[in-house]
């Protein structure tokens, strides 16, 4: 089957009237980015934001008008715009497209519901380069393995890290060209923007369409009943990390830090965010907290050691686990075989697995009405 061509999605954009003005969006200078990949077709328009709502019914429209198009497996569209003045168009598409991420409005004030899932936590820190997704990985697969059922959603749309981490190169598929079904590892749901861009295309991508992607992938995904889902977040505290506090039920929190001061002051930064919008904070993990030797078992402490329990007695936070920089845990990643399934009887695999038992015990402990947890065992 022949690609669907950006011009052909175009033109078709064309025959989509604004009932309001009574041209097409084309005309009207909407249209944005168009980007296509093995026919799914994803789509910016370019919104007055006094309109956002009110232009849900023509976003629909958009959508139907390109699925209708020879060789278009699924079609979505992003409404993006600047809130003080009118939107300049945002960058065209590079390379092989955005993917299928598009959301009802952006900016918007309305909680996103996840239907069927129970817990939403995020794995967070205040800076890149301190393992985050490693440990989010690692912990999602430890949740699997304490017998939770458990989703993983990889929210760095910038630096997407879950294709190369869980070996995923196969791209989602969509049953009604509406919900994407995600991508299973390991007993572990799981999406993210890598599965459906090339790894070295670039997103050059405005605040809006960020958050507009991270609410498409949390709402359009058919995650199905899990008690948990995990979300990656990208480093920092700006837009995605503000979408997904303010707009998410969010559960809690893992903040991951190394132990060394400047770390721990980003680290410190993120906890404060989260407590401003009320989200409890669940606890530390200290990554890289020492240095195993592999050749002769020797520690050294690298960065320091201790600095991140000291923080989360400090704050008032539980404690959950340090992780230490050991070889065997950055390779089994590197590999797209995480360690907690790679070497379930390894004890870095049971540090994750505590981990993940000392975060299902808050969690279940504030579950009202649930059903029986999971028997958690914590060594």
């Amino acid at each position: 089957m022949a690609e669907v061509s950006e011009s052909a999605v175009r033109k078709v954009l064309e025959t989509v009237i604004d009932p309001a003005t009574g041209k097409s969006v084309a005309a009207l200078g909407m249209v944005g980015g168009v980007a296509t990949r093995g026919g799914h077709v994803a789509i910016t328009l370019d919104v007055d934001p006094a309109r956002g709502t009110a232009l849900e019914p023509l976003r629909q429209a958009c959508e139907q008008a390109v699925r209708a198009l020879p060789g278009v497996l699924s079609a979505t569209a992003v409404m993006t715009a600047e809130r003080s003045a009118p939107p300049p168009p945002p960058p065209a598409a590079h390379g092989h497209g955005h993917g299928a991420a598009s959301a009802k409005t952006t900016g918007g004030t309305g909680r996103i519901d996840v239907p069927g899932v129970k817990h939403i936590i995020a794995v967070a820190s205040g800076k890149g380069g301190v393992g985050k997704s490693t440990t989010a990985v690692n912990l999602a697969l430890g949740l699997v393995a304490n017998g939770i059922s458990t989703g993983l959603l990889d929210a760095d749309i910038y630096g997407p890290s879950m294709p190369r981490m869980l070996d995923v190169k196969e791209k989602p598929e969509s049953l009604d060209g509406k919900a994407l079904k995600p991508i299973e590892r390991y007993g572990l749901k799981t999406m993210s923007i890598g599965y459906i861009v090339n790894e070295d295309t670039p997103m050059i991508w405005r605040g809006p369409m960020v958050s507009s992607a991270l609410e498409q992938m949390l709402r359009d995904v058919q995650w199905g009943e899990l008690d948990v889902l995990v979300v990656d977040m990208p480093p920092g505290t700006g837009d995605a990390q503000l979408t997904l506090a303010q707009r998410v039920a969010l559960s809690g929190a893992v903040i991951v830090s190394t132990p060394q001061d400047i770390a721990l002051v980003d680290a410190r930064k993120g906890l404060n965010m989260f407590r401003k919008v009320a989200v409890p904070v669940l606890g530390f993990v200290e990554n890289m907290s020492f240095y195993l030797c592999p050749h002769c078992g020797e520690r050294a402490e690298i960065f320091g050691h201790g600095g991140a329990r000291a923080e989360a007695e400090k704050l008032g936070v539980p404690f959950l686990g340090e992780v230490p920089l050991h070889l065997d845990i950055r390779t089994t990643s590197d590999s797209g075989h995480p360690i907690v399934v790679s070497q379930p009887d390894s004890p870095y695999a049971q540090i994750y697995k505590n981990i993940a038992g000392r975060v299902w015990k808050q969690l279940s402990a504030n579950q009202r009405g649930a059903r029986a947890a999971p028997r958690i065992v914590v060594r």
